[in-house]
């Protein structure tokens, strides 16, 4: 498990992290290109916020399990700090309730991505359009549905890792040399 842990991280990090970054480079081209254009030369684009506003979207989604691996994402963990340091069994009753939060967050994540499929099959059917009519949605449903999946992904590797905690075995290590994208 800990491999494929590994090439997990790799993935993240030389692809998905990467790939976002150039999609945010582009979105904020686009949008000094459109600056530009509009008190310049006084014309724009109607349709470049919108291409802005879901590439941007996009890529968040895309580092959600980013995110999600180095645990930078929004969390109240002030009950399980004060157990952590109340003894054994309070340590060990926080390990179990963080199982139980990642076994939730797991259920959550694989029912959007089921009852999301759906709708962005739905959307790719009527082929359903930005508010400026230009781009399609679909895509960036697809993206959503697929930065979910991944995020999923990487709440199966720290459950893993907190069992194998729990049962006082070593969890999953970061690789050797990993450059976390928000570290």
């Amino acid at each position: 498990m800990q491999r494929a842990y590994e090439i997990w991280c790799t993935f993240q990090d030389r692809v998905l992290a990467y790939v976002a970054a150039g999609v945010l480079l582009v979105c904020s081209l686009i949008a000094v290109g459109e600056v530009l254009r509009r008190y310049v030369f006084g014309v724009s684009f109607y349709w470049q916020q919108d291409a802005v506003i879901y590439f941007i979207l996009s890529a968040v989604y895309m580092v959600f399990c980013i995110a999600q691996r180095h645990d930078a994402h929004l969390n109240v963990n002030l009950f399980l700090g004060l157990l952590e340091n109340r003894g054994e069994g309070a340590r060990r009753a926080a390990e179990v309730i963080r199982i139980v939060a990642r076994l939730i967050s797991l259920v959550f994540l694989v029912a959007v991505v089921w009852w999301g499929i759906p709708e962005a099959l739905t959307g790719q059917r009527f082929n359903s359009r930005t508010e400026s009519l230009i781009l399609p949605l679909w895509p960036f449903l697809w993206v959503l549905l697929a930065g979910f999946t991944l995020m999923a992904v990487s709440v199966v590797f720290q459950l893993y890792s907190e069992i194998m905690k729990l049962r006082g075995r070593e969890g999953l290590v970061e690789p050797e040399g990993a450059r976390g994208a928000f570290h």
